[in-house]
């Protein structure tokens, strides 16, 4: 075992998650009762963490994870080890899904979700690819992904695009089931400002697609804050949050990292 993975198998992980769960339960309860009362679902993302540690969060009772990148996802889904451990593991994906990855993402064992759908050619493309996968007549959760902070660097729909997407999938996709929307933001937002305009905009595109398409808002879901953000996305209706470095301690740096997306 080299060094680096020693250090990083020295996190106090169940710590981690305590402490994490118990920070989402004081921002539920400082949530506007205007709000949806849905109860927030913790991703722990996993992304260049090794098997171990994600074993020892599942054992914490985590079961929630995602990953960036398909290649790694796949690798750890197939892990024997997670595969004899954590048979219960659900795995979202929340990176960028590129065309010629979607087979070997739809073949991963334990798929939950794929949070980042971006197009009506996307959605199309996976919808058509899941019948070879799925099991049964079972639909392939999916969500959509919003461009809220309109940065060029960062992928998702125009939030003007949402509802014609959404209706997309709910209408000609009928291998996905479409269970809410997700956006990343700008980082290291400064709530001193004011509410992170990227949530209120998805909260909107939510209530948008809702009165349009004749959606529950109880059911629609919405996918933000990250681990320096998380408690203020859910005080603003956050019901999916993807939390990483504050679970499993710091990544490297991005340019340390290697992509293998």
């Amino acid at each position: 075992m080299s060094d680096a993975v020693q250090k990083e198998l020295e996190v106090d992980i169940m710590h981690n998650l305590k402490t994490v769960l118990s920070r989402i339960e004081l921002a539920v309860s400082r949530r506007s009762k205007d709000l949806p009362n849905i109860a927030p679902k913790l991703i722990a993302v996993s992304k260049i963490k090794p098997v171990p540690m994600i074993i020892e969060a599942y054992k914490a009772g985590q079961r929630h994870f995602g990953e960036n990148y398909v290649n790694e996802l796949s690798e750890k889904a197939n892990d024997p080890q997670i595969l004899d451990q954590c048979k219960e593991i659900k795995w979202h994906f929340i990176g960028h899904l590129q065309t010629n990855k979607i087979n070997k993402l739809l073949q991963s064992p334990n798929l939950y979700i794929v949070e980042t759908v971006d197009s009506e050619k996307l959605a199309d493309n996976v919808n058509k690819q899941w019948e070879k996968f799925r099991n049964s007549d079972s639909r392939l959760n999916v969500m959509v992904q919003v461009n809220t902070s309109a940065e060029e660097a960062k992928n998702g729909c125009d939030p003007s695009e949402t509802t014609t997407i959404v209706k997309h999938v709910l209408e000609k996709c009928q291998n996905l089931n479409f269970k809410g929307l997700m956006t990343i933001g700008q980082y290291d937002y400064d709530v001193s400002k004011g509410p992170n305009p990227d949530f209120i905009l998805l909260a909107k595109c939510r209530n948008e697609i809702c009165t349009k398409l004749n959606l529950d808002i109880n059911t629609v879901e919405l996918s933000m804050g990250m681990s320096t953000d998380y408690e203020h996305a859910i005080e603003l209706g956050a019901t999916t949050v993807r939390v990483g470095s504050t679970i499993f301690g710091a990544r490297p740096p991005k340019n340390a990292q290697i992509n293998n997306s």
